[in-house]
């Protein structure tokens, strides 16, 4: 990780208070867009000028009550593409989905699913290579995320809490739409057929899952198995880790709840 200097943070800190945007700081220091956002967001707290935004309030600490829907979309893009980072250098953890930049229409959705369920919490965009991080930090992260440790998700055990379980069980579809649009893809395929002595080429969409994570496969077709809709294991590429929707009925269902990402 890279540390930026004292006099950096001064620097843009000075710019700030006088009407720089936040875009423009970045530019001119080489510095994060979403480092400078949260110097900014400290400098502010620190000066009284976020008022109600200072002891943010938590579902699971203090019952505020939590937008449920949101709730199961964003866990469902954590368990594929999301992340929760913390360490010496920050306070507070930052909660991560990395999101294709072809994908605008996603990442509208990521960041209006993290306003809804931490809504005392500002998100931002980071630029990657190729991608945008949708990012915000929040003491009650962790709270709202206990699948969090050490390693890779697939390392470790991923198990749902039981009012998570009720959350998913309550809004189905919002965490299947969460997961195929972190770590799954709409797309057709093809095969051919002799037809009166003719070899005809046909065309059907299906949709694909793939995670690494037995865990994360198993609560993504656990799911769809309480929805009804029936799916395969198959192996691409030599990868056993996909799961397939192919049924006309069920490819059709899932266009009308998920739809491919845009």
């Amino acid at each position: 990780m890279h540390y930026h200097s004292t006099e950096v943070r001064t620097r843009a800190l000075s710019l700030l208070r006088n009407g720089a945007r936040n875009a423009d700081v970045a530019r001119s220091l080489k510095v994060p867009l979403g480092t400078v956002s949260y110097w900014k967001h400290q400098d502010r707290a620190k000066r009284g000028e976020c008022p109600g935004r200072l002891t943010p309030r938590c579902p699971r600490c203090d019952g505020r009550k939590l937008d449920e829907a949101a709730y199961s979309y964003l866990l469902g893009l954590y368990l594929g593409d999301g992340h929760i980072i913390q360490n010496r250098a920050m306070r507070t953890p930052s909660l991560s989905v990395v999101c294709d930049e072809a994908w605008p229409g996603l990442m509208e959705a990521c960041a209006s699913a993290m306003r809804s369920v931490f809504p005392d919490n500002s998100v931002c965009r980071v630029r990657r290579k190729g991608c945008r991080e949708i990012k915000l930090y929040s003491k009650h992260i962790w709270c709202l995320f206990p699948q969090h440790g050490p390693g890779k998700k697939h390392e470790r055990r991923i198990v749902l809490e039981p009012w998570q379980q009720d959350v998913v069980d309550a809004y189905p579809w919002e965490f299947v739409r969460g997961l195929i649009h972190s770590d799954g893809c709409r797309l057709t395929n093809w095969t051919t057929r002799v037809v009166g002595g003719e070899r005809k080429r046909y065309e059907y969409p299906r949709y694909f899952f793939t995670n690494v994570s037995d865990d994360i496969r198993r609560l993504y077709t656990d799911t769809l198995d309480k929805l009804g809709i029936t799916w395969t294991h198959c192996t691409r590429n030599g990868s056993p880790y996909n799961i397939s929707v192919a049924r006309k009925a069920h490819v059709a269902l899932l266009d009308t709840h998920v739809g491919p990402k845009h």
